[in-house]
């Protein structure tokens, strides 16, 4: 029989069993998906951006979103960037440039999402939090945590989301119906401050 060998790894798949094939399959899809999730990605302080401007030598940097959530640029000065997705930044920044450059040809890269910390708590091999390299979904973050132990009960997880006037969102999170390939799109792409709590 050909052997297969993926390029991601995987950390865990349960060998023997159809759910341990659909969580393969799950984490393969989610990981292919990461150029679609890269524009749902919000910033947080703390996150590494590179700025260039075309034809204008002088207005490239790298640049990190700050405690007050704005990145300072020259010309623009502080712009508001935290909560906004990168293609949101680079129009508030071509906007504030314009008014010194024409049609100004700008590009905003993110270097580091270095201010994106989440939390996984509960009946998981190791709970604690994790900082975000890129823009991660649930069943992600578990196996970052070690995957659930044997005393998890899996479909009953939440994800606590703290919304911007101060209230929180309980999301729920069946991960043994995910790991059967169903309900996969409750398997949402995690926001910075999101607690998974694994009872």
């Amino acid at each position: 029989m050909a052997k297969y060998t993926s390029k991601y790894p995987i950390n865990f798949v349960p060998s023997g069993t159809l759910s341990g094939l659909a969580l393969a399959v799950c984490l393969l899809l989610s990981l292919g998906s990461k150029s679609q999730a890269d524009g749902d990605y919000r910033l947080n302080p703390g996150d590494k951006l590179e700025i260039t401007v075309w034809q204008e030598e002088n207005l490239h940097a790298e640049v990190t979103v700050q405690p007050d959530g704005t990145v300072s640029f020259p010309l623009a000065g502080p712009i508001p960037a935290a909560g906004k997705t990168t293609a949101e930044f680079l129009e508030a920044l071509k906007q504030r440039l314009a008014q010194f450059i024409p049609g100004p040809e700008v590009n905003v890269r993110l270097l580091a999402a270095e201010g994106n910390m989440v939390y996984v708590t509960g009946e998981v091999a190791h709970p604690g939090g994790f900082t975000l390299k890129r823009p991660t979904d649930v069943m992600q973050a578990i196996s970052l945590a070690g995957g659930l132990t044997e005393f998890a009960r899996k479909n009953s997880i939440v994800i606590l989301r703290r919304e911007a006037g101060g209230t929180t969102q309980s999301l729920p999170f069946a991960y043994g119906d995910i790991e059967d390939g169903e309900g996969l799109e409750a398997n949402i792409q995690l926001h910075s401050g999101d607690t998974i709590v694994v009872p």
